[in-house]
């Protein structure tokens, strides 16, 4: 096994969650912070402080909780930005800074149109390269891990994007990001400028060359190997591969293509693969972005052969068809079978098995609905338990809380929904609708019970497991008068109470989130 490590920077609560449709609390951040630290990432980058308070409090928080990881957190090339991830990272042990800007003549260009920055392009490039070095200069105040991105360097004039590196690393920085930004490049090319990066920035010693790869042509992956491959020495990834546009590179599959072809890459990284499965499988519970079966390392048939020459084959020898192990990723084999008579104990096993840490109140929640679930079912899996968290154990106040409801349907009869509602202050609220079909009959009862009556932009159902007694998840998203977009997801093994369900979630979501400031753009590396 080599000994020359490739650190993971994991940005899937910065990049990852800047995906459309996604949103995390400080809580639910707070979760996959834990986990992230258990699955073995060099660094975690909690955020972007100052897009937005909650922003700043979840970095905060994960910065004062967290060991393990360098914990980083992300801004412009612009003072205020820098002074709010000092502060918030104050309390960490191991703290970086992720300062930088655009580099490409069309970054430069488009974000430095002001004649302040400079009249012609050229007196702008020198603008921005006098910027970033008084940004590194400015957050080495705060720490002496300083990283600086350079936005759009697949894009970008090499001989500029040399000129740049060297004038921040003399300045101070000790990581250089390489973005490719836009997903523009291909391995050839993206390989071949870290190879020149390393040949033509004169003080490149002195700094860790790191790649963030996004996924346009789906090259996001084969990019950051082909990074790895020529000299760059840090991966930025996300889990599941989540972010911006069609995301960004996945950490299971740049690190298992590292592991399982070392005899190609001859390095490794510090990553505790046998975690990916169970990470994969929560962030994708909590920000609501299905894995797909047919996704490489972590997807439901990673591990699965249906055809008869595979499965002769797979049996007789293991390596005829699979690469990798099942267990390597955590994609056990053998279960706890979890059944009604499985008490609290082996259930709290199994969650904290999961990545979930629960107080007593709310496993005492998780429990009754479990109990419900495996009544009706003769096993209880896993995916039925994430579920269940994402329903029982709320991220938010419940303004609403659904007491009851019932719906009427049929051939030749109009659809009729009845609910009852408590309030947070123990308000009973109570209406009767009709609608289009049972679900819109129940949304709108509630929104008469409510008061609240957001636009319904997505309303989707499926099924979480197999068989006739599988749970179904619904998901909804609303947007109110601002504009501002909210997710609510419901569970239950009836389809229409999980719609239910999801649309209450959506509007205690809202609720929750009047008066909350609106986030700054992020820096789209």
């Amino acid at each position: 096994m080599s000994s020359e490590k490739v650190m993971v920077f994991d940005t899937t609560l910065r990049d990852g969650e800047q995906a459309a449709g996604s949103r995390l609390g400080v809580r639910e951040k707070l979760e996959v912070a834990r986990q992230l630290a258990r699955l073995g990432v060099d660094v975690l980058e909690a955020g972007f402080p100052i897009s937005s308070p909650k922003d700043f409090e979840a970095v905060e928080l994960i910065a004062k909780e967290i060991q393990g990881p360098i914990i980083c957190g992300l801004s412009r090339a612009v003072i205020a930005d820098i002074d709010a991830c000092g502060k918030a990272l104050a309390k960490a042990k191991r703290s970086r800074i992720h300062t930088g800007l655009g580099v490409s003549d069309i970054h430069i260009a488009g974000k430095f149109a002001d004649d302040k920055y400079g009249k012609t392009l050229g007196e702008k490039k020198v603008k921005a390269i006098e910027m970033a070095i008084t940004a590194v200069k400015h957050a080495r105040q705060y720490t002496d891990d300083v990283e600086f991105y350079t936005e759009d360097s697949g894009r970008a004039e090499p001989g500029y994007l040399y000129e740049v590196l060297e004038a921040v690393i003399d300045a101070g920085a000790t990581v250089l990001n390489i973005p490719d930004t836009t997903g523009y490049a291909i391995p050839y090319e993206f390989g071949k400028l870290i190879k020149q990066i390393g040949k033509k920035v004169p003080n490149i010693d002195k700094a860790t060359i790191s790649v963030h790869c996004h996924d346009d042509l789906g090259m996001a992956v084969a990019n950051s190997l082909a990074g790895v491959r020529n000299g760059a020495r840090q991966v930025e990834c996300t889990i599941n591969g989540i972010g911006e546009r069609a995301g960004n590179a996945a950490m299971e599959e740049v690190v298992m293509a590292i592991r399982t072809r070392q005899d190609f890459f001859d390095v490794d990284t510090n990553i505790n693969a046998v975690e990916f499965c169970r990470t994969s499988r929560m962030v994708s519970d909590l920000l609501g972005f299905i894995v797909p079966p047919n996704k490489a390392v972590v997807g439901g048939n990673a591990f699965a052969h249906s055809s008869g020459i595979h499965v002769d084959g797979v049996l007789k020898k293991r390596e005829t068809y699979e690469i990798m192990k099942p267990e390597d990723v955590g994609a056990q084999k053998t279960k706890v079978v979890l059944t009604a008579r499985t008490g609290r104990h082996g259930l709290r096993h199994r969650l904290e098995e999961m990545g979930y840490s629960l107080s007593a109140e709310e496993l005492d929640h998780v429990y009754e609905s479990f109990l419900v679930v495996a009544d009706k079912k003769k096993e209880v899996f896993d995916e039925d338990l994430a579920a269940l968290i994402g329903d029982e154990v709320r991220m938010v106040n419940e303004a609403y809380h659904l007491e009851y409801m019932s719906v009427t349907s049929g051939t030749g009869t109009l659809p009729t929904g009845a609910v009852k509602i408590r309030t947070e202050d123990g308000q009973t609220l109570q209406a009767a609708a009709c609608g289009d079909g049972p679900v819109d009959a129940a949304y709108e009862a509630i929104r008469q019970a409510t008061g609240q009556s957001p636009k319904l932009d997505h309303y989707s159902i499926r099924s979480i497991t197999g068989g006739t007694e599988a749970m179904g998840e619904a998901t909804v998203r609303i947007e109110n008068e601002a504009g501002r977009v909210f997710i609510g997801r419901g569970v239950s093994t009836d389809i229409i109470e999980a719609s239910a369900k999801a649309y209450i979630d959506a509007i205690n979501r809202m609720a929750a989130a009047q008066g909350d400031n609106t986030p700054l753009e992020n820096p789209k590396l």
